[in-house]
């Protein structure tokens, strides 16, 4: 009896973390399409700021939409089971769009520094073919992050049971099952990602930390809403950067705490993006409210 009150007990909290995760993917995609289609068919929005915005948003559904769909149908699946090259799959793109969000926080970033610390030269220097090849960088190097990433797993033997304690796959729980020493390949896995993280996590605080420098010599109309932008940008940051750092920034070692962790970055951070920008940024918030179509130019001068 108490065996089958268990599974009962299961089963029902399975099916409300069904419908909450539905719930949640659904304003992800929501959410960061709206954000697309903003910039997209504003014109009030078309400078890089607001298009990096829209690549951010972009990359972000397509970010959860590696997780979310399986985490969502095995929560109603009696068995869960992913095959090989649908892992592999997984781990290449999760590791690509993660990449690419971390190169564009921080093509983000130097586009706050170009427009608050040298603001003549901002529509010149961030043109749009120079924004273009940026985001083209981005995916470059999420790319090349992400390819070494499945090469280092695809030289590991897998014995079984092939079974990893996490809702998604990702190089950590794999290399439990591997039946080798995983030592070495741990290693480059972990420098791999974690200086990824850590790089990109440097030049943020490096350019936050000039851009406050520079703020102490505007007027505090400039001021204030130069940090209003800066501060939708630094918190979007930490919330994606804190659990990265903390899951890949440490030995190949897994806790139990990792699978919480997990959805900051995969979930939380992705639903929370739209929210932030939108909530502390007027010109978003009016550009929704009264949204003009046409094509959007880029800013001929001035700071955005």
């Amino acid at each position: 009896m108490a065996s089958t009150c268990e599974v009962g007990l299961i089963s029902m909290v399975q099916k409300i973390c069904f419908v909450i995760f539905l719930l949640l993917n659904t304003a992800i995609v929501l959410g960061n399409f709206i954000t697309v289609l903003t910039v997209m068919t504003s014109r009030s929005l078309g400078s890089p700021m607001y298009f990096f915005l829209s690549s951010l948003s972009f990359v972000e559904i397509c970010y959860s939409s590696t997780t979310a769909p399986k985490l969502i149908s095995d929560l109603l699946a009696e068995r869960k089971a992913i095959s090989l090259w649908g892992c592999m799959s997984q781990v290449f793109f999760i590791h690509f769009f993660a990449g690419t969000e971390m190169f564009l926080l921080t093509v983000m970033a130097y586009d706050r520094y170009v427009a608050i610390c040298n603001p003549l030269n901002y529509a010149t220097i961030m043109n749009r073919q120079v924004c273009a090849f940026l985001v083209g960088v981005a995916g470059t190097g999420a790319f090349v992050h992400s390819s070494a990433q499945i090469l280092l797993i695809f030289r590991l033997p897998f014995c079984g049971p092939n079974m990893i304690d996490h809702y998604f796959c990702d190089v950590l729980p794999l290399l439990k099952l591997a039946c080798s020493d995983t030592f070495l390949i741990g290693l480059l896995m972990v420098a791999n990602g974690g200086t990824l993280s850590v790089v990109s996590f440097l030049v943020l605080l490096v350019s936050y930390a000039v851009i406050l420098l520079h703020l102490r010599t505007q007027s505090s109309e400039g001021r204030r809403k130069a940090l209003s932008t800066c501060g939708s940008h630094i918190a979007v940051v930490t919330l994606f950067f804190g659990p990265c750092l903390f899951i890949y920034l440490r030995p190949s070692t897994i806790l139990p705490v990792d699978k919480v962790v997990a959805v900051f970055y995969t979930v939380i951070t992705p639903l929370l993006n739209p929210v932030i920008y939108s909530l502390r940024n007027a010109e978003m918030k009016k550009a929704r409210l009264t949204p003009h179509l046409g094509e959007t130019q880029f800013p001929k001068g001035s700071l955005p």
